[in-house]
């Protein structure tokens, strides 16, 4: 792997080790290019309870590599958790920055009622 990728992973290592010590439901999010993924993941048993991401059929229709299509992620997984009885987690960047993509999906979801 390249020095990049090392990096994000290193940093997303630590991140998720001071999550795991809290025993609170984390937004994890990954992305690529061309898709975002956002899953909320059980503290307690590491069990995926909620996911959303542009791959979705309803979601796949527009561009989906871009910052609306996080922010339809985000208020997508929101809800999601929300039905699943999650209101409290942990945001779980993967070690990327706050900025971008990462950043609307990480609004959109506390406008819909996520706390973190």
């Amino acid at each position: 792997m390249n020095q990049k990728k090392l990096s994000r992973l290193r940093r997303a290592r630590r991140s998720r080790a001071k999550i795991r010590e809290l025993k609170i439901a984390r937004l994890c999010v990954n992305r690529t290019p061309r898709h975002i993924y956002a899953q909320i993941i059980d503290g307690e048993n590491a069990k995926v309870l909620a996911s959303a991401s542009t791959v979705e059929k309803d979601l796949r229709a527009n561009a989906t590599g871009n910052s609306d299509a996080a922010t339809k992620v985000g208020s997508l997984i929101a809800e999601r958790a929300k039905a699943a009885g999650v209101e409290k987690v942990a945001f779980d960047r993967s070690g990327y920055k706050y900025h971008g993509r990462i950043k609307a999906l990480a609004d959109a979801a506390r406008e819909a009622g996520l706390d973190f």
